[in-house]
């Protein structure tokens, strides 16, 4: 479907004068009053010329439509150079350095084992236990290193890759400490000729140092399966992140019993290798999780300036801070916050800034999914607020086409909405909701859209409905976005809904380096 107004010049009525950015003391929503009544949706791509909010229309299925919508946006164009370079030489390089160093924690081993050392099933068994153990102590430094929040870390690799790789070394980590802890304790029993279980029970007992490191593989194992996204969504997000931190206590307890009972840390350059690595992931750790932290909330002094209603269980958080100009945040970005009051001030929640970062304040839009998030819309003007990063990577900077696509869901068109501010002319942006009054921003969204020659496209209905069902297949998302696939694509919403878009961007041939996530769970 061509865009409205491309092929012929179509007489626009005037436009009023640009509206200032709301402050805080007014709703987001509240940017033009009163908002006038949805348009009905006529076929023909020149429909309703003279409708204000025709560049955010919401699209429904049609059987006579040849892209299959009501609602069409966007033409391919000639695709142009991208305007910032990929970080996929900084992924390879970190890949490379990290199979360098466990290349290393292997070799240890293999320069400290003469030729011949392993000549039946026990050795056999006893050196795959040195060698997985030397794997899981390895990974265990790589977890944690990744866990630091240092903000080089996140920038260099990119916030979807580590949270990709975090998980992949989790269950890594936990496979090779039970490796090495099956096969040690098997490899014992066959030199002593006792059965696994006695043998398990004695080398527990009879070394100290054992028992540390059995509460470590017991925190891990605990770790490992609350991080399964069955329990993770089922659990409190407190819990879960207490759970997280007693990683901590697993290195502690870990390298303990590494130092005392491992015979491959000793040697020259073992000696130096694994302080060395040690030193470098609690530096990361304390630059990451104090020094960052203390140094930005003592320069900016974050409080509450506001708290206003949003409508359909939402509201946003307007933050006073000194220096703000300051404030090395992008559009796009999420902060840690920690509300100083009686109900938040010992637990701290991702929020997406829903507006593009300014020399006034910050604002955070927060959907009510509990008991926390509900007290937080009673919080009062002037509460002290403790907060980390900025963090993640879902911003303008990483893209790498001229064009792009935003697709929000649910409390996802926070991070969307200040994304728009800094996306470049023909942005399309497709929200998806299960009724019209959960469409928050929407007059912001207009706005926005008519200043930065972009369009909105809502998508309404509940799963079953044909028009949700139609927009993630290869014809609905083609229908409404003819040059998808030479587009950077943002994603963020419900897991359902990203997973669902980023599996029908794949049979579009849209690439890997340009589908762009917001993750932010550890």
């Amino acid at each position: 479907m061509e865009r409205p107004g491309r092929e012929a010049p179509v007489e626009r009525p005037a436009r009023e004068a640009p509206v200032e950015r709301p402050s805080w003391d007014a709703p987001s929503h509240a940017a033009r009053e009163p908002l006038p009544a949805w348009p009905e949706p006529e076929p023909g791509p020149l429909s309703r010329p003279d409708d204000p909010y025709r560049r955010g229309d919401i699209a429904v299925e049609s059987s006579t439509d040849p892209t299959g919508w009501k609602a069409g946006t966007g033409v391919p164009m000639p695709d142009d150079r991208p305007p910032a370079e990929a970080t996929s030489g900084n992924r390879l390089f970190t890949v490379l350095l990290f199979f360098s160093g466990l290349a290393t924690s292997v070799a240890l081993w293999l320069f400290d084992t003469q030729a011949g050392a392993v000549s039946d099933t026990a050795s056999l068994m006893l050196a795959t236990g040195r060698i997985t153990g030397l794997i899981g102590g390895y990974l265990l430094f790589i977890q944690l290193l990744m866990m630091s929040r240092v903000s080089w870390l996140e920038e260099w690799v990119g916030s979807r890759d580590l949270l990709r790789w975090h998980r992949w070394l989790g269950t890594s980590l936990l496979v090779a400490v039970v490796a090495h802890i099956v096969t040690i304790v098997y490899g014992y029993a066959l030199l002593a000729q006792t059965g696994v279980v006695e043998q398990g029970w004695t080398v527990i007992t009879t070394f100290p140092e054992m028992i540390s490191a059995t509460v470590a593989t017991g925190l891990l194992v605990l770790i490992s399966l609350t991080s399964v996204r069955f329990l993770r969504t089922r659990l409190p997000y407190e819990f879960w992140h207490l759970l997280h931190l007693t990683g901590y206590l697993v290195l502690l307890l870990g390298y303990g019993h590494q130092v005392a009972t491992g015979a491959d840390l000793s040697g020259r350059f073992a000696s130096y290798f694994w302080p060395g690595l040690g030193a470098l992931v609690i530096a990361a750790l304390v630059w990451g999780r104090i020094v960052e932290p203390v140094w930005l909330n003592a320069r900016h002094r974050f409080t509450v300036a506001e708290v206003v209603s949003e409508g359909a269980n939402t509201f946003s958080i307007y933050i006073a801070a000194k220096r703000l100009d300051k404030l090395p945040a992008q559009a796009g970005q999420f902060m840690r916050w920690r509300f100083l009051n009686g109900n938040g001030w010992w637990q701290s929640h991702p929020f997406s800034l829903s507006a593009a970062p300014n020399r006034e304040w910050l604002r955070l839009t927060v959907t009510v999914a509990g008991g926390h998030t509900a007290k937080l819309a009673q919080m009062r003007p002037g509460t002290p607020v403790w907060a980390e990063g900025p963090f993640g990577t879902f911003t303008a900077q990483r893209r790498t086409r001229r064009r792009a696509l935003l697709i929000a869901g649910g409390s996802g068109i926070a991070p969307v909405r200040a994304l728009l501010e800094d996306m470049p002319a023909d942005t399309i942006v497709i929200y998806r909701a299960s009724r019209p009054d959960e469409l928050v921003f929407r007059a912001e969204l207009e706005e926005l859209a008519e200043e930065r020659d972009a369009w909105v496209r809502y998508i309404v209905g509940n799963r079953t409905d044909p028009g949700p069902r139609r927009l993630f297949t290869e014809a609905g998302m083609r229908g409404l976005v003819p040059d998808v696939n030479r587009r950077d694509v943002y994603l963020c919403g419900p897991p359902g809904l990203v997973n669902a878009a980023v599996v029908t961007l794949k049979q579009l041939d849209v690439p890997d380096s340009q589908i762009h996530l917001d993750p932010f769970e550890f």
